[in-house]
């Protein structure tokens, strides 16, 4: 049977369709309906953030975020290359210039310590990732952007109900993007969301994914149609009820791995940042051939031959992508670049079991 790099978590039949028979009755599909802010008050409490604003995508969500700000067009935005092609594509969406800043080596996150030196008259914000359910340096960033007069969103596909020191993610920064879509640890089917705190965004967020409408009769902006419909709340609404268990479940799968692969030499496994609860989100591993002996490649491939479906994730890096290419200036992010090369996400998910995972192992450490 194929194993992928992940699966979605999902409700049973039964238990999705007892929460979808009020919505036959009510008849109504979208706009933001009971069901849709029954999702949005559980997810307000479960993630501790003060405000939230769901969409049907966190693609969207993340450039209706950028777009909530008011930014002068060609304004730069400080981000990472080492992320889903989405950051860096939600920036140029909306007419702002990506800045690339090179990344940690040992938990892929942007590099915090050279963001400064990429500030210039024309930055506006930062745009930091959260990658593999790794946080970024929350602390050292946000004192970045105070004393520079920088907004902070954070792109938090993958910290779906992480806290840091107690604090839920998505307090830190002026707003976090999350993303629902079916192959992270909580899903909506297709769905995303953004959480703020200063309450003047959330009619701004509103009308952004609603055309831009206020009340029944006005246009007051220039919006779009983004908006989560009933069925999707409801998916989102029932997965809920799982999450703890299943990230539980992803924890064993993380300590499998951990004890079989943590201490080979040539494989590297991600440091988590400290005072974090992860998610195990996904589960990395960089591998140095010349102390290994195969090759990042190898190892896909020897992976692929038994219907094991790992993933090169993220490569190429975004600045390496031919659809950016002399469209700006690109910064050379040597670390992001060599992690590209030689990184693996090997399946994690919360249904895998462990005796796959040891098999996985065994396939990685043939020689």
């Amino acid at each position: 049977m194929s194993i992928f790099v992940t699966q979605p978590s999902i409700a049973s039949l039964e238990e999705y369709v007892e929460e979808i028979k009020p919505i036959f009755e009510s008849k109504q599909l979208t706009n933001m309906g009971p069901v849709y802010k029954k999702l949005q008050q559980q997810l307000i409490d479960y993630l501790q953030v003060p405000e939230l604003s769901i969409f049907v995508n966190g693609h969207l969500a993340l450039e209706m975020g950028l777009q909530a700000f008011d930014f002068p067009g060609g304004s730069e935005v400080i981000t990472t290359p080492y992320t889903f092609v989405s950051t860096t594509h939600a920036i140029v969406r909306k007419n702002l210039v990506p800045v690339f800043c090179d990344i940690d080596p040992m938990n892929y996150t942007i590099d915090a310590s050279k963001i400064e030196e990429l500030i210039t008259d024309k930055t506006v914000a930062i745009m930091p990732v959260h990658v593999y359910g790794n946080l970024c340096d929350v602390d050292v960033i946000q004192e970045i952007a105070n004393r520079h007069g920088l907004k902070v969103l954070y792109d938090g596909a993958h910290a779906f109900g992480m806290k840091y020191k107690g604090i839920g993610v998505g307090n830190f920064g002026d707003m976090c993007m999350y993303s629902f879509h079916a192959t992270k640890v909580f899903n909506t089917v297709e769905g995303g969301a953004i959480a703020f705190k200063d309450k003047r965004y959330q009619l701004r967020l509103h009308e952004l994914k609603n055309f831009g409408i206020h009340g029944e009769d006005r246009v007051t902006g220039i919006g779009g149609n983004a908006k989560l419909d009933e069925f999707r709340a409801a998916m989102g609404i029932c997965n809920l009820r799982h999450i703890d268990e299943n990230i539980a479940k992803r924890k064993l799968v993380a300590e499998k791995y951990n004890k079989l692969l943590g201490e080979v030499d040539g494989i590297r496994i991600m440091k988590l940042r400290e005072d974090i609860s992860p998610n195990y989100a996904y589960y990395p591993i960089y591998i140095d051939p010349r102390v290994f002996g195969k090759s990042r490649d190898d190892v896909y491939d020897s992976l692929m031959r038994n219907d094991i479906h790992a993933r090169r994730y993220f490569f190429p890096a975004t600045n390496d992508l031919e659809c950016y290419t002399g469209k700006f200036e690109i910064q050379k992010t040597p670390i992001a670049h060599d992690v590209s090369m030689n990184i693996l996400c090997l399946p994690m998910y919360a249904d895998l079991g462990l005796d796959e995972v040891e098999r996985i192992c065994n396939l990685i450490l043939q020689k």
